[in-house]
């Protein structure tokens, strides 16, 4: 839809109101947005006219002009339908055009919605219409209702006597109020302030043990249910064995709705006071239940989906090994395991299975096999799956190296997904010719060396780091974790020159058949010696170039730059600055110390800021420098690889494999991941586990409890690490708050560039 100068307007105020942004951050943000500018792009390289907005608050504004642009798309169909049935008033205009929730639309557009034929249509129809005013008007007080109701007594029309007119007439009026939008706003406020949420088991599953046992009766308020128990049992309602309702405040209800039906003492009150109930049991109470069960769901769905994009970004993030030569391993017991060579850049170079765990007949040719493909193709680390025999095999390895004299990093690498990637349409592309098993193994080398590239091959959702990702909404979880891998490609930056199509593809301003074109270009002709050569490749227009180039990287290039995350654009500037040191710009980039002799405010102009500016001093410092940490992993105990060599009082590292709300979930090599609740993470209050870890992080854990029976595992990092107790990171306004950003001049003054 394209918004009109009136909509835009009305659009761009709402926006400023939800998030307390500044007017001029949101005009420039939607602006840019717009014009076909990403959010990474906008972040990055567009500091000047968004005053430094991170990408979380870009998204938000972009999220809320999406809502906003749709609700005013709404509108416009709404006012066509009411006008063309000749009931558009000039108030209910107005009140239309200023709504700013998709829900108080539907509410005003209720009355005048086509519908089936309810019973207060057949009312209308059999001329009941008319009592239903006189009713309403409540201006009789003397007679009786019977007496009122009896001039319209028609046995033609199936209206047999008074009782049955008086019938048809509350029907009318039911309507009415159910279908007004002040009176469904208070049914829905209420219930959904005082609500209880409900969960009672089936009748036919009061005797069955399951895992949703702790819902079989149980009540919490509804604006406080956190989002992991609404999903527990809404998943428990689908399973059937759960039956779920809302519990309103019926008397507070009916008492509001009565106040807003009754005027006054007239012969109709009793009457009125039993259409305002009908109205609620029969037409309100179903509706809003349905919607707030919705809204619930939605706002459990957003948690999960935040939880989940979070964990997605740290295991995303995790510290690469880097270019090194790897073997992979694919662990297995009957079937053998797989092992497979890569060289520094990800390449194949060859695989074998050996069986080390089926008789001791076959160790002695497995660790053989196992120093041949170390030794042939030079492998400087193993990287071993976490899975089915994960631990016999890190064992078996190290002891095999131990044997042989030779001191390789063996890492166990977290497989969750490889089995997806192995038979996914880019594992078939990529290697046609190997089986399932070897591309896992493959799959398992490279993700040591750069989890990033190799995860992004992956749908997210079976990366396992979330909770209820089946529940929640699909279409609204993949934008976020699509939001989420954008952001850590970009956040990174991209080698050009052996990137795969896969991660090419969520590079800022790059789809999938772009990213083919790079990989198809670069295999036809060489490796790309310059960003510019990029404009050669086909559908690489300027727009993409000006959207990927600053995140695409060339190692050893033409251009020193190329291997920086300094824009193009800029490239004039820094030669400039090397220029007025007498330098050149590849003299720059070896030397830092030249770089610091630079007066920023010299290079300030109209375009570029000193934000902009400070940027580029960055990048020359430490040109092709990787933003993420250093490459670390946990220490195992070589005697604890079964759930049963567990102790309690057993003080172990391990790995953030996954977080919660409730807790976190951690490898400490034993093919169950234990349990951290978010009570022990910490000895300072955590309200929810991601303020006290991360996926990924390595910790140190005290074994609590261990359950055989149930493979559950009790862990503590509190005890384990009483000292510690990790600073919450230096918060910044939450996007959609007030941010104090609506005085700008100090920015102005620091180098920003205000649009006007």
């Amino acid at each position: 839809m394209t918004l009109t100068d009136q909509q835009l307007t009305r659009i761009l105020d709402v926006i400023v109101e939800e998030t307390g942004l500044a007017a001029k951050q949101v005009a420039n943000t939607v602006a840019l947005l717009q014009e076909g500018a990403t959010v990474p792009f906008i972040a990055r390289y567009r500091k000047e006219l968004t005053f430094e907005l991170d990408e979380v608050q870009i998204r938000q504004i972009e999220d809320n002009l999406a809502y906003h642009s749709e609700l005013e798309e709404r509108k416009v169909t709404v006012l066509k339908t009411i006008g063309e049935q000749g009931k558009l008033t000039p108030e209910l205009q107005t009140r239309i055009e200023q709504t700013r929730t998709k829900t108080e639309l539907e509410d005003l557009y209720l009355p005048y919605k086509p519908k089936r034929r309810t019973k207060a249509t057949i009312a209308k129809e059999r001329g009941l219409e008319p009592l239903a005013d006189i009713i309403a008007a409540q201006e009789l007080t003397a007679g009786t209702p019977e007496e009122a109701a009896a001039p319209f007594v028609n046995p033609d029309k199936d209206v047999a006597d008074a009782a049955a007119a008086l019938e048809g007439a509350g029907h009318i009026l039911a309507e009415r109020l159910s279908e007004d939008a002040d009176a469904r706003s208070f049914v829905r406020r209420v219930s959904g302030e005082q609500g209880i949420f409900c969960s009672r088991v089936a009748p036919d599953k009061k005797e069955t043990v399951s895992k949703f046992e702790m819902y079989y009766d149980y009540q919490e308020p509804l604006k406080t249910i956190p989002s992991h128990r609404m999903l527990a049992m809404r998943r428990g309602e689908k399973e059937e064995f759960l039956f779920l309702s809302i519990i309103a405040p019926v008397d507070e209800i009916l008492a509001g709705l009565k106040s807003r039906l009754i005027k006054g003492d007239s012969i109709f009150r009793p009457l009125l006071e039993a259409i305002a109930e009908d109205a609620y049991r029969r037409l309100v109470a179903p509706s809003i239940e349905v919607e707030l069960r919705l809204e619930s769901k939605n706002r459990a769905d957003e948690a999960a989906i935040a939880v989940f994009a979070e964990n997605l970004k740290n295991l995303l993030l995790l510290p690469p090994a880097g270019n090194k030569r790897v073997l992979g391993v694919d662990p297995g017991l009957r079937t053998g395991s797989k092992l497979a060579a890569v060289d520094e850049t990800g390449r194949f170079l060859g695989h074998c299975t050996i069986y080390p765990h089926t008789g001791s007949g076959n160790i002695e040719p497995a660790k053989r096999e196992l120093l041949r493909m170390i030794h042939s193709h030079q492998s400087e680390l193993v990287a071993i799956g976490n899975g089915t025999a994960g631990r016999e095999m890190e064992l078996f390895v190290r002891q095999t190296l131990t044997e042989a004299g030779l001191r390789l990093p063996v890492v166990v690498v977290n497989e969750a997904g490889a089995s997806v990637y192995s038979a996914s349409d880019i594992a078939r592309e990529e290697f046609p010719e190997l089986d399932l098993t070897v591309r896992g193994a493959i799959s398992i080398a490279r993700r040591l060396q750069d989890p990033l590239a190799e995860l992004v091959k992956i749908d997210p959702k079976s990366i396992g780091v979330g909770q209820y990702q089946h529940d929640v909404n699909q279409n609204a979880l993949k934008k976020s974790l699509d939001a989420v891998v954008e952001s850590c490609v970009n956040f990174v930056g991209v080698d050009l020159n052996t990137a795969s199509w896969a991660l090419l593809s969520y590079v800022s301003g790059l789809n999938e058949t772009q990213a083919r074109a790079i990989t198809s270009h670069r295999d036809q002709n060489g490796p790309f010696a310059s960003r510019q050569t990029l404009l050669k490749v086909s559908r690489f227009g300027p727009k993409t170039f000006e959207q990927a180039a600053g995140f695409l990287r060339i190692r050893n290039g033409e251009n020193p730059l190329d291997n920086t995350a300094v824009h193009p654009e800029n490239y004039s500037l820094v030669s400039a600055m090397a220029q007025d040191l007498s330098t050149t710009v590849a003299d720059m980039v070896k030397e830092p110390s030249i770089v610091g002799r630079i007066d920023l405010k010299r290079y300030v102009t109209d375009m570029v800021g000193l934000p902009t500016l400070r940027d580029i001093i960055e990048e020359l410092k430490k040109p092709g420098r990787d933003p993420r940490a250093k490459f670390e992993t946990a220490t195992l105990r070589d005697d604890v690889t079964t759930i049963g060599d567990l102790q309690e009082g057993m003080i172990l590292q391990g790995t953030v494999t996954n977080v919660a709300a409730f807790g976190a979930f951690v490898d400490i090599g034993v093919h169950q991941d234990g349990l951290v609740h978010v009570s022990h993470l910490s000895r300072r209050f955590v309200r929810e586990a991601s303020e006290a870890v991360k996926v990924g992080e390595i910790v140190k854990v005290k074994v609590l409890a261990v359950d055989l029976q149930r493979k559950r595992i009790s862990l503590s990092i509190k005890e384990a690490e009483p000292g510690r107790e990790k600073e919450k990171p230096a918060s910044r306004p939450a996007a959609g708050k007030n941010t104090g950003a609506a005085d700008l001049s100090g920015w102005e003054k620091a180098g920003f560039r205000v649009k006007k």
